[in-house]
């Protein structure tokens, strides 16, 4: 499977972030402490994760290392799916 960071910024802008625009952030930013999520959107994040890339999330791995920034995400779907990933 191909996944790449894009694929979780351009969910992010579009589907909570309502902008046409690029994400505006960069991939460390803390999706909390910056405001870009809240703990809905979190949820909302975690079902995108889910359907998108075949992963049952569990619900201790729902945790900032996890799910607070672009970049921890992006790991964590790596660990998950057990393949190669791209930028």
């Amino acid at each position: 499977m191909d996944i790449k960071r894009e694929q979780i910024r351009t969910y992010i802008a579009e589907n909570i972030l309502f902008t046409n625009k690029e994400y505006p952030y960069s991939d460390n930013a803390s999706f909390l402490n910056e405001g870009i999520l809240d703990s809905m959107n979190v949820l909302q994040l975690v079902m995108f994760v889910e359907k998108r890339f075949g992963i049952k999330v569990n619900d201790e791995d729902i945790v900032p290392e996890n799910f607070d920034s672009v970049a921890n995400l992006f790991a964590y779907i790596q660990r998950r799916v057990g393949t190669p990933v791209h930028a």
